[in-house]
């Protein structure tokens, strides 16, 4: 009984942690105007290489930092989006994702 109840009472504090890594979607909103010009336009395809770029307005959480984290690090290939990685500090990242993540699809 007393391992369930420190497993129960770990598992609970650590739930404010997870949340308060979110960031401002406001302050998001502010920092995504380069993402428009390219995830703005509906079947868009960017040139250099040929890719079809894809909408991010109401993608996952989760799924943005982890792109945008991957294209900072080179760990994900595309020119453009490795460069603008590169400028976002992990704040940028988890202001921009919770911004795109609480529009709609």
């Amino acid at each position: 009984m007393t391992r369930a109840l420190l497993l129960a009472v770990l598992l609970s504090a650590s739930l404010p942690v997870a949340a308060a890594e979110k960031g401002d979607a406001a302050a998001g909103k502010t920092k995504v105007y380069t993402c428009h010009g390219c995830h703005g336009i509906t079947g868009w395809k960017n040139s250099y290489p040929n890719y079809h770029v894809p909408k991010i307005g109401g993608q996952n959480y989760e799924y943005l930092v982890a792109a945008l984290t991957q294209y900072r690090k080179g760990e994900r290939v595309h020119p453009t989006m490795q460069a603008q990685g590169e400028s976002l500090s992990d704040a940028d990242i988890r202001d921009i994702a919770t911004y795109l993540s609480s529009l709609a699809p």
